[in-house]
């Protein structure tokens, strides 16, 4: 948006070329890039399903292979009726992360982790940042290794030539075609760096103020009206005093995740390589002892802490 490449009013479906005759439900040429990062792009994954985890179904109902490549899931998804109007209501569509990334490759003319490494991470100084593989034997060096819960049952693998279950976290479903919504792998120092640099109190700012402010602004009715906290376009938001905290969990079978940014100066991210039984109250419970811990410390350093985990 800020190079001018993108409107976040423009119709989504458009800008990748869709074609009717390719479209159950012509209301998706209504739905924006402003839609998609609200998530109120009209699927609703508990009203039906995430496409994202049912590879082998799409790839079998178009013909494509498997495990489905996100496009495979675009074309699948286009056969589908939406769920509610777009823009009427918040849905949490992790699909709709995945048409952006497509949309990103469309308007660059690269692909999507290219792009966000070269124009965005790397100038940050993250640069082993990546989009995960779905397979344990295709770890990159120093990754950890993903454990479901205990008692977790194992899946049918997504990989046409594994036969047999597989533990979830490793061909259960298909991590690299969700890059954009769940799909990199990368330290919590590097997400701090980055949520630091995009919420631009300190150098170098990721963002023009006027774009941060768009990023964490309400949504326009009737989205979020009333409530103490909102999803602006790709962050929970919380006002408070004359700022606001801000912050996006997430997990995975393998996998939980929390990184809040707060209204007072501080950003912290926690990571882990395994997901209880229960995430939600699990990241809820993390996210109370974080808050607490950083209202007990008396003293906090002055030097840059990045520099002795090798950044600049």
């Amino acid at each position: 948006m800020e190079q001018g490449k993108l409107d976040l009013d423009a119709k989504a479906f458009s800008i990748l070329n869709i074609t009717q005759s390719a479209v159950k439900d012509r209301r998706i040429y209504d739905i924006t890039i402003r839609n998609l990062l609200q998530h109120s792009g009209g699927w609703d994954r508990e009203k039906s399903f995430d496409p994202m985890f049912i590879s082998n179904r799409a790839a079998s109902e178009i013909g494509a292979p498997q495990p489905a490549s996100s496009e495979t899931i675009i074309r699948f998804m286009l056969g589908q009726q939406l769920d509610f109007d777009p823009g009427s209501r918040f849905a949490y569509s992790n699909f709709g992360y995945c048409i952006l990334s497509r949309i990103i490759e469309k308007v660059t003319g690269q692909s999507y982790q290219n792009y966000v490494n070269n124009q965005i991470l790397i100038p940050l100084g993250i640069t082993q940042a990546r989009i995960g593989r779905s397979l344990i034997d295709e770890r990159v060096k120093n990754e950890v290794r993903y454990y479901d819960f205990p008692s977790a049952l194992a899946s049918q693998s997504v990989f046409p030539n594994i036969s047999g279950l597989a533990p979830t976290p490793y061909g259960g479903f298909y991590l690299e075609a969700m890059d954009s919504h769940g799909g990199w792998i990368t330290s919590a120092i590097d997400l701090v760096r980055f949520a630091v640099a995009l919420e631009g109190s300190k150098s170098p700012n990721l963002l023009k103020p006027e774009t941060a402010k768009t990023m964490v602004s309400r949504p326009q009715p009737p989205l979020w009206v009333g409530t103490p906290y909102y999803y602006g376009t790709g962050w929970l938001v919380r006002p408070v005093s004359n700022d606001a905290n801000w912050w996006h969990t997430g997990s995975l079978p393998g996998t939980a995740t929390i990184l809040v940014r707060t209204n007072n100066g501080f950003v912290w991210a926690a990571l882990f390589n395994s997901r209880p039984t229960n995430g939600g109250n699990f990241l809820l419970e993390v996210d109370n002892a974080l808050w607490k811990a950083a209202r007990e410390v008396t003293e906090w350093p002055t030097h840059n802490l990045f520099k002795q985990y090798g950044y600049k």
